[in-house]
């Protein structure tokens, strides 16, 4: 077990650094690609001229009717006018539309589409977010809002795109218009929220360090314990029989008491002689 877990503490980071490494090398090649694309379209539109200029140039107007006023509310994140729009690269990005009918004859509110444009020339585009139809109807002197939202690529971060939302409805005669009601540079900005592949290899490193240490202690603690509780040797005093008044030498032979008695250490003992060894003692002829 011991081993196990001292190979997974040798292992683990190593694989979580490999995987790092792996998802770093990802983001850089999208990045490579994205300013190949970029350069591609520069070379682009260094080589448009004369006519072809004029011709993208009409197709960027945007038309709008003179009874219609339109309004646009950044609600993720929160937009104050006059500063440059910051998108989060990878979260989603909110707003609201409103639509206000100020003529006679209603309109239809029918799409509403977003898309990314090169900043220095809005008639390139980048990348374009899907349309989301409404086609909601607003009387004359009534009002509708609408709602959309999109996602930023995270390979966009740190750089800046045009950004273009459209507004397309129609009138009862038919007559299709097309407003942009949002047309500006924005900022794609990356978010340092949450855990990124070094911050997690720092916390997963200290953790295995730290489950170390305790189970170490454990350990010490353990053995410690166990030595503690050893059974303490104790001196066994051997009294021998130096308290003769409590032994029986009733059973003990005549002979062997008398080399005892006869015995310097025996002269001290003073057994219990029995009826029978008094009645041989006694003179012949005495009264019992």
């Amino acid at each position: 077990m011991k081993s196990l877990f001292i190979f997974a503490l040798l292992v683990l980071p190593a694989i979580l650094c490999t995987f790092d490494n792996g998802f770093k090398f990802m983001a850089h090649a999208a990045e490579d690609e994205l300013d190949e694309e970029l350069v591609d379209v520069e070379s682009e539109d260094a080589a448009v001229v004369g006519e072809d200029v004029e011709q993208e140039d009409e197709v960027s107007e945007t038309t709008k009717s003179p009874d219609a006023d339109t309004y646009l509310l950044f609600t993720k994140p929160l937009h104050t006018p006059g500063v440059t729009l910051e998108l989060s690269a990878g979260h989603p990005v909110e707003f609201l539309v409103g639509f206000l009918n100020k003529g006679l004859d209603e309109f239809v509110v029918e799409t509403v589409e977003a898309s990314f444009r090169y900043p220095m020339d809005f008639n390139y585009f980048i990348q374009n977010f899907s349309a989301i139809a409404y086609n909601r109807e607003v009387k004359s002197g009534h009002e509708a809002t609408v709602s959309y939202s999109f996602m930023p690529s995270e390979t966009f971060a740190g750089r800046p795109f045009g950004l273009n939302i459209a507004l397309n409805y129609r009138d009862a005669s038919g007559i299709q218009y097309s407003e942009a009601v949002f047309n500006e540079t924005v900022q794609i900005v990356e978010v340092d929220e949450g855990l990124d592949g070094e911050t997690f290899f720092l916390y997963v490193f200290l953790a295995a360090v730290v489950v170390l240490l305790l189970v170490l202690g454990q350990q010490f603690l353990g053995s410690y314990g166990k030595r503690k509780r050893s059974p303490a040797v104790r001196k066994v005093v051997e009294t021998g029989t130096t308290n003769t008044k409590d032994v029986d030498y009733e059973w003990i032979p005549a002979e062997t008491l008398k080399k005892i008695q006869s015995s310097p250490k025996g002269g001290k003992v003073s057994p219990k002689q029995s009826p029978r060894q008094r009645k041989t003692k006694r003179p012949v002829g005495s009264d019992d």
